[in-house]
């Protein structure tokens, strides 16, 4: 499939996986797209692991790492951000949980980590880690990377791709030295801005052109594809397809939930990180975003204030008819409703890239006629 972004990375097709499991990432970038693991919910430690077996077993094929460096967040010193999470946003969270009866975490197990890589001292370990491994693409989730992580990637032969929600920031990044302009719709799973793939995508292809722009959210078929690349777009971004297939590591509750959901039991909302993302619809969402909330708290505070319940969440979701099942939840995007099904990831690939040639040749009949 010709694109100069399969040239740029040595890939067989333009099609970019983000996802936060190995087994995926590995399994797509051997199908011919390329996986990019994300890097957010390891510690050092545990994503050199997680690196060291991508590295093992899959195949050379080139693979990326997405970090998470916000350019602002309020505060920067994890015990200093602790001290600004009101009571109040404390006891409303705590009041979520007793309502559905989760039950705490045991004396015996350490806290979660409440910060993870959503400050730059958190995530410039990640990216040293990463940069020490064959990586071919470093990838920053919100805001334009800073310069030394631009220009160390560069040094190693690794380009730099960049999330963005508007034209605006498109811009900034190739000032800044990026790469490859992410352009992500509204449809989106995760951090997504207000503006529609559909929107998006010309606009920032015209504003930083000739740079590479990958179209981004609600894509999740090769239709979705041949129209991505029909409105300027060298490839495509795509993340929660991957949630359901038979390599992911996501739980049988949250899968069960995702296959039997449509494209409306998503909601955009601020509760669970501080910043709009989108998310399945579930009881947690509704109560923060209901009229007795006290209000999400910014970046990163929220996050933090949602580790310890998000921990106590996931261990009782796997209880028959529990809370921690009503409550458990994950970020995905409007593609839900084409996700009725467990396939393996080379399959999904596959049936893409036909749909796409399917799609294309369309076209070509009808300007033929």
């Amino acid at each position: 499939m010709a694109s100069r972004i399969c040239d740029m990375l040595g890939i067989e097709f333009p099609i970019f996986a983000f996802s936060h499991c190995r087994d995926v990432v590995a399994a797509v970038s051997k199908a011919g797209g390329i996986g990019v693991l994300g890097a957010l919910a390891f510690t050092p430690e545990q994503l050199e692991i997680e690196l060291k077996w991508i590295d093992d077993n899959i195949e050379s094929k080139p693979y990326g790492v997405d970090v998470v460096m916000p350019m602002s967040y309020a505060g920067s010193v994890e015990t200093e951000l602790e001290k600004m999470i009101p009571e109040g946003h404390k006891a409303f969270g705590r009041g979520i949980l007793e309502q559905y009866d989760v039950p705490e975490l045991p004396e015996d197990e350490p806290p979660p980590m409440a910060l993870l890589g959503w400050s730059r001292e958190n995530a410039q370990p990640q990216v040293d880690i990463a940069l020490a491994h064959p990586i071919k693409l470093l990838v920053n989730a919100l805001g334009v990377p800073p310069k030394e992580v631009i220009d160390q990637a560069h040094a190693q032969d690794v380009l730099v791709a960049a999330l963005i929600g508007k034209p605006e920031q498109a811009v900034r990044q190739v000032e800044a030295g990026t790469d490859i302009i992410v352009a992500q719709g509204y449809e989106a799973g995760g951090h997504t801005g207000a503006i529609t793939t559909m929107v998006l995508v010309p606009e920032v292809v015209d504003a930083v052109a000739p740079v590479p722009v990958l179209a981004a959210g609600g894509i999740g078929s090769g239709r979705q594809m041949a129209a991505a690349m029909a409105l300027g777009a060298d490839g495509v971004w795509t993340g929660s397809i991957w949630l359901t297939v038979t390599e992911s590591d996501t739980s049988d509750i949250v899968k069960d939930k995702l296959l039997k959901g449509s494209s409306s039991d998503t909601v955009r909302s601020r509760s669970m990180t501080g910043k709009p993302a989108r998310m399945l619809r579930t009881p947690w969402t509704e109560a923060w975003d209901g009229p007795d909330s006290p209000g999400p708290l910014p970046m990163p505070l929220q996050y933090m204030l949602n580790a310890e319940a998000q921990s106590r969440v996931q261990r009782n979701s796997n209880v028959e008819g529990s809370g921690g099942q009503q409550l458990v939840g994950s970020p995905v995007g409007q593609i839900m409703g084409r996700m009725s099904s467990i396939r393996r990831t080379r399959d999904v690939i596959q049936e893409m890239v036909t749909e796409y040639i399917e799609a294309t040749e369309r076209i070509s009949e009808l300007l033929r006629e």
